[in-house]
C-alpha cells in the first residue's frame, strides 16, 4: 500500500530528526506524533453540479441565459430549431380535431345501434315467451311438431340477432374509446417532443459556463452548459484501489490546493462510491470542508491525505535508516531487528528493538 503525509507533517518530523543527527549519519530516535494516511487527488465541485444536455438533435437557435446568472429549476436555457416538431404537433392537433368529428358520427351510430339492441331484446323476450309456452304444452300434443320447430327456430334466430347487435354495440364503443385515446396520446407525444426542443434547467443554482454557440449543430451527446449550486462546494477525489479498504466515511482529511499554496484545510469524508473505475483503478469519494477557503470555484485541483491512524508520543526514526523494513544499524555496522508500527512519508514508528537512548546509523 502507498501512504503519504502532507508536506508540513514531513517538514516537522524532519526537523525533529535533524536535531539529533550527527555529521557521520549517527542519530537517535525521536519522540513525537505520527499519522498514517491515504493519498487522494481530485477537484472541487459545486454541489449538484451537472452538465446540461439536450434530448434531441438540431441547430441551436437561441441561448436564453448568461454565464454567472442565477438559475431556477425549470428555467429555459436553450432553444433548438423545432420547425419539424411544430409541424408534427400541428398535424397531430388537426388529426385530433378530425377524430372528434368522426367520434360524433360514431356516437350517432352507437345511439342507432342501442335502439337496434333494444328492439332485438324486445323481440327476443317475445319469442322466448312463445317458445316457453309451446314447450310446456308440447307434451299434451296440442301443437304439431312442425309448428313447434317454427317457434323454436324463431326464438333461436332472435337470440342470435340480439347477441350480434350487442357485440356490434360493444365494438362501436371500443372503437370510439380507442380512437379518442390514440389521437389524444399522439397529440401529447408530439407536444412533448416539441417541448424537448426547449432545454430547461433540472435544478436551481448558478450557470457556471456555456459550452456552445448559437447556430451550432448539437446532438444528445453535446454538452451545452455547466450548472451547480452557488457558494456550496464539495471535494470529489479519487483513491487508489490498494488504499481503498482503509477509507471510511467520517474520516478526517488534510487538503492542499494550488490556488492556496502553503495552506492546509481540514475536510471530512462524506460519501464513498462502491464501484471501482476500471480504467484508472480508483474509487471516487466525496468530502466537505470543515472551514472552506474564502473563495472556491468549480474544478479547482486538490490533493488530500485521509488520516487513517494517529499516535502521539511514540518513538520514530527516518525511513531511510530502516533496512529491509525490519532492521537498523547499531554500533555502526551491527544489524538489529526491530518491530515497526505506523509510517508516514518520511518516518516510521519503532515498537520494539530500540530505545530512545541508543544511536543508529544510516546504511550506505
Amino acid at each position: 500500500m502507498r501512504y503519504y503525509s502532507l508536506f508540513f507533517i514531513a517538514l516537522f518530523l524532519t526537523s525533529l530528526s535533524s536535531c539529533s543527527k550527527k555529521d557521520n549519519g549517527e542519530i537517535k530516535p525521536t519522540q513525537g506524533d505520527i499519522s498514517e494516511s491515504v493519498y487522494a487527488s481530485g477537484v472541487v465541485k459545486a454541489q449538484d453540479q451537472y452538465i446540461v444536455y439536450a434530448t434531441v438533435s438540431g441547430s441551436l437557435q437561441k441561448i436564453e441565459a448568461l454565464v454567472g446568472q442565477p438559475i431556477v429549476m425549470g428555467q429555459s436555457l436553450f432553444k433548438i430549431e423545432s420547425e419539424k416538431a411544430t409541424l408534427n404537433t400541428e398535424n397531430a392537433q388537426l388529426a385530433y380535431q378530425l377524430s372528434k368529428e368522426d367520434n360524433r358520427y360514431i356516437q350517432d351510430k352507437i345511439a342507432e345501434m342501442e335502439t337496434k339492441v333494444q328492439a332485438a331484446k324486445d323481440k327476443l323476450d317475445l319469442d322466448q315467451s312463445v317458445y316457453n309456452r309451446n314447450k310446456n304444452i308440447k307434451q299434451y300434443n296440442v301443437i304439431s311438431e312442425v309448428d313447434y320447430e317454427k317457434v323454436e327456430l324463431a326464438y333461436k334466430n332472435s337470440k342470435s340477432n340480439y347477441d350480434a347487435t350487442v357485440k356490434q354495440l360493444a365494438q362501436l364503443k371500443a372503437q370510439l374509446q380507442n380512437d379518442q385515446s390514440r389521437n389524444n396520446i399522439n397529440l401529447k407525444i408530439n407536444q412533448k417532443s416539441q417541448s424537448d426542443y426547449t432545454v430547461k434547467s433540472a435544478y436551481s443554482g448558478e450557470l457556471f459556463d456555456i459550452l456552445v454557440k448559437e447556430g451550432t449543430m448539437i446532438t444528445p451527446q453535446t454538452p451545452l452548459a455547466i450548472i451547480g449550486k452557488k457558494n456550496a462546494y464539495l471535494l470529489e477525489l479519487e483513491v487508489d484501489e490498494n488504499d481503498m479498504v482503509r477509507v471510511e466515511v467520517c474520516q478526517t482529511m488534510l487538503v492542499t490546493m494550488d490556488s492556496y499554496k502553503g495552506k492546509v484545510f481540514e475536510a471530512i469524508v462524506d460519501k464513498i462510491y462502491p464501484i471501482m473505475d476500471e480504467r484508472s483503478r480508483t474509487f471516487k469519494i466525496e468530502a466537505h470542508f470543515v472551514h472552506p477557503p474564502q473563495k472556491l470555484y468549480p474544478n479547482l485541483t486538490a490533493e488530500a491525505n485521509i488520516v487513517i491512524n494517529t499516535k502521539k508520543n511514540v518513538l520514530t526514526i527516518p525511513k531511510s535508516y530502516l533496512i529491509e523494513g525490519q532492521y537498523v544499524l547499531v554500533n555502526k555496522d551491527e544489524k538489529r531487528k526491530v518491530r515497526v508500527g505506523l509510517s508516514d512519508y518520511q518516518n516510521v514508528e519503532i515498537l520494539t528493538g530500540l530505545s530512545a537512548q541508543e544511536s543508529i546509523y544510516k546504511p550506505k
